[in-house]
């Protein structure tokens, strides 16, 4: 009897221990939907398809996500990408990923280290509160079971603008409408025989590590999953940046985009090296 109640203290231990200790890195691949209306008169459909295939790949990232029980780094895992084609140049005006992303589960809060219009921003404010709902659809990815969670947002409604060296008249018309929202539904994936409520980006709050998110608009699934590594997994809270809490960052960023918008609509122009300026808007 003795050494039943040994042994059974024995596995706890081991229970709690793995608990405490459990930690994992994942990688996940990013994809956005593109629908863009055509003008014929300002392209036609060999330079459109190419213009579309540029852009899909300026939207494909991969992300690792290195995890334990109570935090997290969300960071892209940056790579070389392939140069332009010579004769167009591509500007996205677009804005949002993260540099890198800490969540601390455990104290209900973030930091998001973001370089972005040359300034250094560290962002900390409390996390966001997601409203799931569990249904009892499943699915496989990979080796993991995964069960369905969805929850409502509201969403900008999706403009996306071409230009061929300049259209004043969009300029003004897109000045006089004032911004149209939309409810989308946002559908995760979560793997409950992985311990730890977190995801990609800033998804978190389901039991079991989120593999897959889509918004409407961006897709983020788990391609690859390493539990435990042998190395081990090195979570550092990010500290250089100027600190603010996520509201005067947007604000800072909405007030930039508007500058740079207006600098472009002031210098849209044919290059001398007879390439052509192509400008892609893509808000929300």
């Amino acid at each position: 009897m003795k050494q039943l109640i040994i042994i059974c203290l024995a596995f706890c231990q081991m229970q709690h221990t793995f608990a405490q200790d459990f930690q994992g890195i994942a990688t996940y691949k990013s994809s956005r939907k593109l629908d863009i209306q055509l003008d014929s008169t300002q392209m036609n459909s060999e330079m459109h398809q190419r213009m579309m295939d540029m852009m899909k790949k300026q939207f494909q990232k991969t992300y690792l996500l290195s995890f334990n029980k109570s935090t997290s780094i969300y960071k892209e895992d940056k790579e070389l990408g392939p140069r332009q084609p010579m004769g167009m140049e591509v500007i996205i005006v677009s804005s949002g990923d993260s540099d890198i992303l800490y969540k601390n589960l455990k104290e209900n809060r973030f930091t998001n280290q973001n370089e972005s219009f040359s300034r250094l921003f560290l962002i900390q404010d409390e996390l966001q509160k997601h409203d799931w709902t569990l249904t009892n659809e499943k699915k496989f990815i990979g080796a993991y079971e995964c069960f369905k969670a969805t929850k409502m947002i509201e969403v900008p409604i999706m403009r996306t603008r071409i230009s061929m060296n300049g259209d004043r008249d969009l300029d003004a018309e897109e000045e006089n409408n004032d911004p149209e929202t939309r409810m989308q539904e946002v559908v995760a994936w979560y793997a409950p025989k992985i311990p730890v409520n977190n995801g990609p980006a800033n998804y978190h709050g389901l039991p079991g590590l989120i593999l897959e998110i889509n918004d409407g608009t961006t897709t983020i699934i788990c391609s690859k999953i390493v539990l435990n590594p042998e190395k081990g997994v090195r979570i550092v809270e990010p500290k250089k940046g100027d600190k603010m809490n996520q509201e005067k960052y947007d604000a800072i960023m909405e007030k930039k985009m508007n500058e740079m918008q207006d600098r472009m609509r002031d210098n849209r122009r044919v290059r001398d090296d007879g390439a052509q300026e192509l400008e892609i808007r893509i808000s929300g």
